[in-house]
């Protein structure tokens, strides 16, 4: 009898191991179900949905700071058309951005900063993108500056507030400039006006400095980071009131 309640003991106890074994095995297989979801999701959100780009310069001063983090709504221009005022990411049109050479990064923190960006947790392509605010809509037509410093579209002056000047100017742009936009194509301004090379300034590119809209890749709508820029980010409808219904006047 002492025998067999023995071996009774000792039997029970392998199939309690067992049992942890089997749940601890459930336990990591489903942590990896749910991380191999989270990773898809995230993949298709930042396919699909929205994006994360980091700001490489000062020409979009104040709205965005040198470094800030802003998301971007990728459903614009897709399903949402662009509206003046917008602030968007778009891939350089061609010239804009001086060529550059990628600094080899180590193995491991090169698969790391690869598996950040599929899941939409980095962006190592901002700064083959750039930022600005749409001034112009296709068959806009652009000028500057009128005898008060402002720009006109379609004949309407802009007030606007988001512009950064240098103490003392009240002209939105330092140079004047007369653009109708083409099809197809955005004028584009950075906010720091004497500090953005935008639109104005390429005009000796393939592009005569507009942005087709296929290169936009989204419509910035808030700084996510750092926590004390957190903000939305609006397109100033107000300023461009008017704007339309001169369009359409001229048509």
């Amino acid at each position: 009898m002492t025998e067999d309640i023995s071996t009774t003991r000792i039997d029970g106890d392998g199939r309690s191991v067992n049992r942890r074994k089997r749940g601890a095995l459930l336990f990591l297989r489903d942590l990896l179900v749910i991380f191999v979801v989270a990773v898809l999701v995230s993949f298709l959100i930042k396919t699909f949905l929205i994006r994360s780009f980091f700001i490489p310069s000062e020409s979009m001063e104040m709205t965005l700071v040198k470094d800030d983090r802003i998301i971007v709504n990728q459903l614009v221009p897709g399903v949402t058309p662009i509206e003046r005022g917008d602030v968007v990411v778009f891939k350089d049109p061609g010239g804009w951005l001086p060529a550059r050479v990628e600094p080899e990064a180590p193995p491991l923190a090169a698969a790391i900063d690869w598996f950040l960006a599929f899941v939409g947790l980095s962006a190592p392509d901002s700064n083959d993108h750039l930022v600005k605010r749409v001034i112009g809509l296709p068959g806009d037509h652009v000028t500057c500056c009128n005898a008060l410093g402002q720009m006109s579209v379609n004949g309407v002056p802009l007030d606007e507030p988001y512009v950064v000047l240098p103490a003392g100017d009240t002209k939105v742009s330092r140079d004047d400039f007369d653009q109708v936009v083409p099809d197809g194509s955005l004028w584009v301004m950075g906010d720091n006006r004497y500090n953005s090379k935008d639109s104005r300034y390429n005009a000796d590119t393939p592009l005569k400095g507009f942005v087709p809209i296929e290169n936009v890749v989204g419509r910035a709508f808030v700084v996510s980071w750092p926590v004390s820029h957190w903000a939305w980010l609006g397109n100033y409808p107000e300023t461009f009131a008017g704007v339309d219904e001169a369009a359409e006047g001229g048509d």
